[in-house]
């Protein structure tokens, strides 16, 4: 199975950027469609962004335009860049794989 690794979280100030990171194991990741989900406390999971191998990228209209996904196929990785951050999007971010491969996710916290 592929294993995944999200780096990148933090405590951010509203109003900030962030680029969360998601790091692959093995050598066929440029075929890999990739997602980006997150959870905030108490809530369910919320898919937030997709980006197929061709780089193609999806979105959920709640975050078109502050959420841009991207992908590194020489590094195995796939990145989530988010602007303009606000305390709704404080959560544990996950980034999802093939054969519904997950990683431990990382945390992002927005406070002032």
């Amino acid at each position: 199975q592929v294993q995944l690794v999200e780096s990148g979280g933090g405590v951010v100030h509203p109003g900030g950027s962030l680029v969360l990171s998601c790091a692959a194991s093995g050598s066929t990741f440029y075929l890999y469609y990739m997602n980006w989900y997150r959870q905030a406390q108490g809530k369910g999971r919320e898919w937030i962004a997709g980006i197929r191998a061709d780089g193609g990228t999806h979105y959920p209209d709640t975050v078109r335009g502050r959420f841009t996904i991207s992908r590194d196929n020489s590094k195995n990785t796939v990145y989530l860049r988010i602007n303009n951050l606000t305390p709704e999007d404080t959560a544990i971010y996950y980034c999802q794989g093939p054969q519904d491969s997950w990683g431990q996710g990382t945390q992002v916290t927005v406070s002032s």
